[in-house]
């Protein structure tokens, strides 16, 4: 499969990938714990994020990548330690590398395992319309549900939706996205619906899951 484009500063983008040969991601509670913990290591530095979902053998990202600039200030407030202002700006594309480099290091030492365990390249899509990245949103937190794995995706406890509806401190930007849906109330109604049908399937989701 060829290289797909590098991520590129200031774009909205669907960020999914799935086990390598449809391999297991997640085995357990402290395995979607731990993946989520390196995740705000490598990835917040390079990317502002809307909305998750981790499934037993795929995820779901929304994300924005920061500016070379949102970067520098990033790193200033929270990341001096980990990440030298003469290291910036850093790529996006070669973090999430890192995400899933890390990621697969620590779960073939716990389970005894070898090669890789995501497939690659992973997979990204701009998101360059605001209907599309409303629907989207939805599509990501309803994803447990599509696949069965639940009957009810506001009770996954691996994904976004109660965080952005919480009135807790979060990483994500949540005060974007209720805005994209006229608060917490909208949000709700939206996602009460599954806007994903045949046509736009491909847009959305990994084949074949």
């Amino acid at each position: 499969m060829a290289n797909p484009p590098p991520l590129q500063p200031g774009i909205h983008y669907h960020i999914y990938n799935r086990g390598n040969n449809r391999e297991t991601l997640f085995r357990s509670d402290e395995n979607y714990r731990y993946f989520l913990k390196l995740y705000a290591l490598h990835i917040e530095p390079i990317a502002v994020t809307h909305a998750y979902c981790l499934l037993p053998n795929h995820f779901h990202l929304h994300v924005r990548i920061r500016t070379p600039e949102e970067q520098i200030r990033w790193v200033q407030e929270f990341g001096a330690d980990d990440f030298p202002v003469e290291r910036l700006p850093l790529s996006a594309s070669r973090q999430f590398g890192n995400l899933f480099n890390a990621y697969a290091k620590a779960v073939n030492k716990v389970f005894e395992r070898t090669g890789s365990l995501f497939q690659k390249p992973f997979q990204r899509i701009p998101v360059t319309e605001q209907s599309y990245l409303v629907r989207l949103i939805c599509y990501i937190h309803r994803n447990p549900q599509r696949h069965g794995l639940i009957d009810d995706f506001t009770r996954w406890p691996y994904s976004s939706y109660r965080s952005l509806l919480s009135v807790l401190p979060t990483r994500l930007e949540r005060e974007s996205v209720l805005g994209w849906f006229g608060g917490r109330d909208g949000f709700r109604r939206a996602h009460r619906h599954d806007w994903v049908n045949e046509g736009e399937r491909r847009f959305y989701e990994i084949d074949d899951l």
